[in-house]
């Protein structure tokens, strides 16, 4: 039995914690929350686990893994100190700001021989390999566009003058990396690196990105990245070659998946699934990893190496557009 803890008590923990009980041999063990009364709020659901709010204290107790779902701001010191008191590490998007932290970080997790990865859902999702598979009915693909455009929930506080976490600089959050993120990771893992980067960015009253578009340029191929938090799309994505296109409900999760034929015809390929049991996908791979650490190695370092060149390209965008 692996005994987890979670760092956060937002309503992402909570579907981890879902998907994770569907994993044979995790066990939601603890969780560290800043506030007492929110962290017993949240533990009340799973079994009543201890709740510390003296992250040193959570750090030394005898859980065997962490999944991190704190502010993005809060990630490269909350790792680094659960990797230096021996912690697995599965740290929600951006698993860091900079490519140095990440780099410093899986250093340090190779070296203890812990892992530490992102808990980014595409990478880890059966989903992945079947939409791989099935681009190779595009025939030349040339185009592809990828949106996730998400009204959020905190807008209106944000133009009632408040200043929300998501839309507060400080807090190394926005647009870029909240939901532009989710459009960068099937366009590096379908396409690989691009040649070239083109991006511009829309800015709020707080000085937070509010919107973004971004274009990766490939030889004979472009990629363009749309998002938003302060509109809500209603199309989708797609990627589309001169034999087919693929069509995405969702992008972030590679859900509502069709494939249209050139000759008319259309093909479900991956429907709507419950976020908890997406992410229950990566729960079991950090699962596999930690219990067979050696035998996947190989695969850890191909996700981390995936996430890596994430991170350099959304800093290169982050240049691109003066973001803080």
């Amino acid at each position: 039995m692996i005994k987890f803890g979670v760092i956060g008590s937002g309503w992402i923990a909570e579907e981890f914690v879902k998907g994770a009980e569907l994993v044979d041999g995790l066990e939601f063990s603890a969780m560290y929350s800043r506030t007492y009364d929110k962290g017993k709020e949240f533990s009340s659901k799973f079994a009543d686990v201890p709740v510390y709010t003296d992250l040193q204290k959570f750090a030394e107790s005898d859980i065997d893994a962490v999944y991190i779902a704190s502010p993005n701001v809060c990630h490269y010191e909350q790792s680094k100190l659960m990797l230096q008191h021996g912690k697995h590490v599965l740290c929600e998007k951006p698993i860091t700001i900079l490519p140095e932290e990440f780099e410093e970080l899986r250093a340090l997790a190779d070296s203890k021989k812990l892992v530490y990865t992102e808990a980014i859902m595409m990478l880890h999702l059966p989903a992945e390999n079947i939409v791989k598979n099935e681009l190779k009915k595009l025939g030349k693909i040339t185009t592809a566009h990828f949106d996730f455009s998400q009204l959020s929930s905190k807008y209106s506080a944000l133009k009632n003058g408040e200043n929300p976490n998501i839309f507060n600089p400080e807090m190394k959050t926005g647009c870029l990396r909240d939901l532009g993120i989710y459009c960068f990771y099937p366009a590096i893992d379908f396409f690989g690196v691009p040649d070239e980067i083109i991006s511009t960015a829309g800015f709020v009253e707080t000085g937070a990105d509010g919107y973004g578009t971004t274009i990766l340029k490939y030889p004979q191929m472009l990629v363009t990245l749309t998002y938003s938090k302060i509109g809500q799309d209603c199309c989708g994505s797609q990627i589309i070659g001169d034999e087919g296109t693929i069509t995405f409900n969702s992008i972030s999760k590679l859900t509502g998946v069709v494939l249209h034929k050139k000759n008319g015809e259309t093909q479900e390929i991956v429907g709507e699934i419950e976020k908890h049991i997406l992410m229950s996908y990566e729960a079991k791979n950090f699962y596999d990893f930690i219990k067979n650490y050696e035998k996947n190695l190989e695969k850890i370092n191909e996700i981390n190496d995936k996430i890596f060149n994430v991170i350099l390209a959304m800093n290169q965008v982050k240049n691109l557009c003066k973001i803080i």
